[in-house]
């Protein structure tokens, strides 16, 4: 966004420094001609003057002699003609024979003849015109005997153009330079406190409650928005905190009652007649460890959510080796296979403290009670395009229905054919969960032609 705001300033300084050099460049340039046109003007008005007082040879010599003077001096062509266009005294070049100079020539002669002086000249500028045409009545009114028409260089007056726009467009371009400072400095200074609440915004959406928003630069409005939203930030985390500090606080001071309870019911077991009470005995007692494991899976699901252990860099290889052999020999007894297969070497992950391990421990625990016996559960890692670890468990079970596979993640979630296996249904949440925090994510998929795909994706090192 920074970017954008910049290119936005910067262009509407653009615009605006044309805006104001081109009317100045073009305003300069037709002030040198009409200055050009008033010098110019009064030697021509001169020499009408000497044209008109022409009687004599000694007057024809002496027009003759100043406009050669003259024409030597500037570099300049200088005609005389008559009412009916013949030269009648000639001095220094003569009139281009370019189409548009000789056209300027006839319409300048052509106005001189009838009383009227040149009162406009093109407007110069660097790339031209070369020459000019100016004329000038010889007599005034009825009384017009001839006309001067001038051929005056510009090369003068286009070098003092340049000039003038070489430093127009310099000034320009410093005063633009300057600007894009100034406006570098006003969009960091704005947009400082705005990156600075995305950061604190992203890391709140992490996971990591302790993300704050520092930074006191910027506009009143957002320094007031940076106070609000860490006001926010404050209360979100401490009813989080509390909620969490609730359900640790409830599992841990529950699990004591419970296992006394449990406790007392194996002690009873044998003073339990056979029969029906001996039943409803055994069903309570097998409830009653069903909530000790729900209430150990809610202890450890407020621990992941506590965020309370930092991320740290951990060889997912050598966890991955380490799980697999320890879990062989309950696959075994529980009539599985379970295999290895295309492990990455030396494949490193940044996460929290044995993620790998955990979330591992999870999956398999899951196949040994969902795969029936027989079935086959294969383990692979590979390093993703993005640099990712990628952790993958595949087993050809019963799988379920593609519309429950994203309920598989949540909190107590179980598919209907699964309702009596034992468990919280816990497992994958918390697996998902410290995926999550880690900075990774945990997917579900179906797999062919039938069983479940869990991969797990964590950051690289």
């Amino acid at each position: 966004m920074r970017r954008r705001l910049l290119a936005v300033l910067m262009v509407l300084m653009g615009v605006a420094a044309l805006l104001l050099c081109l009317p100045l460049a073009d305003a300069y340039a037709r002030g040198r001609t009409e200055h050009l046109l008033l010098q110019r003007r009064s030697d021509a008005v001169r020499f009408a003057d000497l044209a008109d007082r022409m009687r004599t040879d000694a007057d024809r010599s002496e027009l003759s002699a100043e406009i050669g003077r003259y024409a030597e001096l500037y570099g300049a062509g200088v005609v005389v003609v008559d009412t009916a266009g013949t030269a009648t005294a000639r001095a220094g070049p003569g009139i281009g024979t370019g189409t548009g100079a000789a056209a300027a020539a006839s319409d300048a002669c052509r106005r001189a003849l009838t009383g009227r002086s040149t009162d406009r000249l093109p407007t110069l500028r660097p790339w031209g015109p070369a020459s000019v045409v100016l004329a000038e009545p010889v007599g005034r009114d009825e009384r017009v005997s001839g006309a001067v028409l001038l051929t005056v260089p510009t090369a003068a007056a286009r070098r003092d153009v340049t000039v003038r726009w070489s430093l127009i467009a310099a000034g320009a371009l410093a005063a633009f330079a300057a600007a894009a400072l100034v406006a570098a400095g006003i969009s960091r200074w704005l947009m400082r406190p705005l990156l600075d609440l995305d950061r604190a915004v992203e890391g709140l959406a992490a996971g990591s409650l302790q993300a704050r928003a520092v930074s006191a630069t910027g506009p009143p409005e957002l320094r007031r928005l940076r106070k609000h939203f860490n006001t926010m930030a404050q209360a979100v985390s401490e009813s989080i905190g509390r909620q969490r500090d609730f359900v640790a606080d409830a599992s841990h001071q529950l699990r004591n009652p419970l296992a006394t309870l449990v406790l007392q019911l194996e002690n009873v077991e044998p003073y339990v007649a056979p029969g029906p009470g001996r039943t409803e005995h055994t069903r309570a007692l097998d409830e009653a460890e069903r909530l000790e494991e729900l209430l150990d899976g809610l202890l450890a699901l407020a621990r992941v959510e506590s965020g309370a252990a930092e991320p740290q860099e951990q060889d997912v290889s050598r966890a991955v080796r380490e799980r697999v052999r320890a879990w062989e020999p309950v696959f075994r007894d529980a009539g599985l296979v379970l295999a290895a297969a295309d492990l990455a070497e030396d494949l490193r992950a940044r996460a929290l403290p044995d993620a790998t391990g955990r979330i591992l421990d999870a999956l398999l625990d899951n196949a040994v009670k969902f795969v029936p016996r027989g079935g086959r559960t294969e383990v692979t890692t590979a390093r993703g395009t993005d640099g990712t670890a990628v952790v993958r468990v595949t087993d050809d079970g019963p799988g379920v229905r593609e519309d429950q596979l994203p309920l598989l993640t949540r909190r107590f979630a179980r598919s209907p054919e699964h309702q009596n296996v034992a468990g919280s249904g816990l497992g994958l949440a918390i697996a998902d969960e410290i995926a999550r925090i880690s900075g990774g994510s945990l997917d579900v998929a179906a797999n062919a032609p039938r069983g479940l795909v869990v991969e797990l994706r964590l950051p690289h090192a």
